[in-house]
């Protein structure tokens, strides 16, 4: 009997404009059941929209992709470099294969981390040796499968939380879905003022028409309007039958129109017809406003874990807006007129990451 052919691992930097290679990595990210943020489609629009370049790392063993490690380069002189996999996703990490690769790419990754001068790397994912940094207890996660029809979906909700949005349906509102230039411009003077109200700097725009143009019919917002004011608006990406509301906000308005909740439910439904069979509530700081408020929906926390590396004598960035040491600027940046905010809020805001 003949021995079976084996292949000696083979690492190597992405060409992210080559197009045949990129098809073959999203081909190889869906075999393997990879995130939207593990896409070379998430690095590309994010490189476009904020200017903070991809990198990635793959294995191979003879003709076969065995391992891939998504990066984003993120650098600010206010908030340090860091590899981020990936950047201004809330997942990501590497993903592999055969398990054995896993150590291989962490390797590659901290041998391209001291190439480039950066400090440190973050995965957001569990998957990496066993001497980097865990990071756990921070944030959880909240999924949970879709009705099968609208009022299933609305019974779904619980008895309270389903009140709030009973109270949205009686109010007058419109819904709107898309991701034309009227979508976007509503959406993003409302994602504005939200981010600015929590004291938050605001990505620059665009990043979210690179995600849109990118993503194509993967990526959508739906706005809720009162009196033709746009009051809630979500961006929202389609992975693998999953909805996921990524970056949204209402106004101070929304709350007493009950717009967030109407918002939701109603994303619930258009998901549905795009035909998703999950919803994914996406990433909260365990404790916090936003955690509690997908509980109420009846979600359950996921904890997540993830991992980072630091090179020795480097200490990891630290972009926690709960840290102690952010508290004074978030309330000086709640302080600052709109119009002035939105103007330097992205030059800050890409280097968060």
């Amino acid at each position: 009997m003949n021995a079976p052919v084996t292949h000696s691992a083979k690492l190597r930097a992405v060409d992210f404009g080559d197009a045949t290679e990129v098809a073959r990595i999203e081909r190889f990210v869906a075999e393997n059941d990879g995130s939207v943020f593990q896409r070379p489609l998430w690095l590309s629009a994010i490189a476009e929209g904020t200017g903070n370049p991809a990198h990635g790392i793959v294995v191979e063993r003879g003709t076969t992709l065995s391992g891939w490690l998504p990066l984003t380069l993120v650098h600010s002189p206010l908030f340090g470099r860091a590899l981020v996999s990936s950047g201004f996703g809330v997942g990501g990490g590497i993903l592999v294969s055969r398990e054995r690769d896993v150590d291989l790419l962490a390797q590659a990754a901290t041998e391209l981390a001291q190439r480039l001068c950066v400090p440190s790397i973050e995965l957001r994912d569990a998957v990496a040796p066993d001497e980097w940094d865990t990071i756990a207890g921070k944030h959880a996660n909240f999924t949970r499968d879709l009705a099968e029809d609208d009022e299933a979906q609305l019974l779904a909700i619980p008895r309270k939380a389903r009140a709030e949005v009973r109270k949205g349906l009686a109010n007058d509102l419109t819904i709107t879905a898309g991701n034309g230039e009227q979508d976007c411009a509503a959406h993003y003077g409302v994602y504005a003022e939200s981010v600015h109200n929590l004291g938050t700097p605001v990505f620059p725009r665009s990043l979210f028409d690179a995600v849109l143009d990118r993503f194509g019919d993967d990526a959508d917002i739906l706005t809720v309007s009162h009196g033709g004011r746009p009051t809630a608006s979500v961006l929202s990406l389609y992975h693998n039958g999953t909805v996921m509301p990524f970056w949204g906000g209402g106004t101070f308005a929304a709350r007493s129109l009950r717009a967030n909740e109407r918002m939701y439910y109603e994303l619930m439904l258009h998901a549905r017809r795009k035909g998703c069979t999950r919803f994914d509530f996406g990433r909260s700081k365990t404790g916090s406003g936003p955690f509690s408020f997908k509980k109420n929906w009846g979600f359950e926390p996921e904890p997540l874990v993830y991992r980072s590396w630091s090179a020795p004598g480097s200490e990891a960035r630290n972009i926690d807006p709960t840290n102690a040491g952010y508290s004074a600027k978030i309330e000086l940046w709640k302080r600052l007129p709109l119009g002035l905010a939105n103007r330097i809020g992205p030059a800050i805001a890409r280097g968060l990451g």
